[in-house]
């Protein structure tokens, strides 16, 4: 399929869920991510859930991660096109943007190249790890700008397509896809 039809349907196909199921699928994700064999590294990078997208909560990834004491980096839009990554601690202040994005006001500045761990929020993917994100192109530009060995774990609440048929040579893929179900490994 190509990606603006799956981006299309996949956004139809989320908002036809309950907030109760979108609940309960965040939490069986994050249960889920336990399975990952990346508890060794140091800085996790999460989004922030975007409710009224029916987005998948990650709050129950941020308290996996903090319950294990790793370093949280969060991300906040800068100048419509770009990523800048903040260190979550006790004083960073949440707000929502433009977009009704929740991101932090300020912080401690974290380089992208320092983060080991990337989750990343999409609308699809596929077999082949390749993902449909909302087309703004944030998350290709920012996984560029990190090391090459950064572990990349995409969370969807749907199990994938066969295949993105107009995937490009400057897509990433993902390493591991979470589902409510099963943790897809590419």
């Amino acid at each position: 399929m190509l990606k603006k039809e799956l981006r299309l349907n996949y956004l139809q196909f989320r908002n036809e869920l309950s907030s109760e199921t979108i609940s309960n699928y965040s939490l069986e994700i994050a249960n889920r991510v336990l399975e990952l064999p990346v508890w060794t590294f140091n800085l996790y990078h999460v989004f922030l859930s975007i409710s009224e997208k029916n987005e998948i909560d990650t709050a129950f990834i941020l308290s996996v991660l903090q319950g294990k004491d790793k370093n949280i980096a969060l991300p906040k839009v800068l100048d419509d096109s770009k990523l800048v990554h903040y260190l979550l601690t006790d004083n960073t202040i949440i707000r929502k943007n433009k977009w009704n994005i929740p991101e932090p006001v300020d912080g401690l500045e974290v380089p992208p190249l320092k983060i080991d761990v990337v989750f990343i929020p999409l609308l699809a993917f596929d077999k082949l790890g390749y993902r449909v994100g909302y087309g703004k192109g944030f998350y290709d530009k920012f996984l560029k700008e990190c090391r090459e060995d950064v572990i990349k774990i995409g969370l969807s609440l749907f199990k994938p397509v066969d295949k993105i048929s107009d995937t490009q040579k400057h897509d990433i893929r993902m390493d591991y896809c979470v589902t409510p179900k099963k943790v897809y490994v590419f």
